[in-house]
């Protein structure tokens, strides 16, 4: 089992605009282009930030988004959600004691990501690079990662969609 970051980012390397809106990848293409379904498939816990949640908290339903999964979400306020459960503290030492036998999804930004990164916790990167460019907004990367080095293991194309998919070395 292993630690996934699976997102998508503008050419650029934004995940949101300023205001923290995905609507430039709504406007570009649809999850049933590219490889999520199976992706989510072999998921056991889903991992995110407030902000990322708000994006969830938006659709009709948002229990039914991730149903087979156990879903965490950092914040320190409360959740309306059902299916969702509120969590803080360090997100390391909660990867650490979900235990290696889950597939864990990280997703939203750097809060989250880079924590784990700068532990060696994430096994597999899979970056969806959209054809967008934003010129300001909320970057993936926040120079608060170390270095870390990863091979590329495939490159798959999803309608407008470039898939990156990358190993941890190590």
């Amino acid at each position: 089992m292993a630690v996934f970051f699976y997102g998508c980012v503008t050419l650029d390397g934004y995940l949101a605009d300023k205001a923290h809106n995905l609507d430039w990848l709504h406007q570009t293409g649809e999850p049933e282009e590219t490889g999520y379904s199976d992706f989510y498939r072999a998921m056991d816990v889903t991992l995110m930030g407030r902000r990322t949640f708000r994006e969830v908290e938006r659709l009709n339903c948002a229990a039914s988004v991730y149903p087979t999964t156990e879903n965490y979400v950092f914040t320190h306020g409360d959740l309306s959600q059902d299916g969702f459960t509120a969590v803080s503290g360090d997100v390391a030492e909660f990867v650490k004691k979900l235990g290696r036998d889950k597939n864990i999804w990280v997703m939203g930004g750097s809060a989250i990501l880079a924590p784990l990164l700068n532990q060696n916790l994430v096994d597999h990167m899979i970056i969806q690079v959209a054809p967008v460019l934003l010129g300001e907004g909320i970057p993936l990367f926040t120079r608060d990662e170390t270095r870390k080095r990863f091979y590329l293991e495939e490159v798959r194309k999803y309608g407008q969609f470039a898939e990156l998919r990358y190993g941890r070395i190590a």
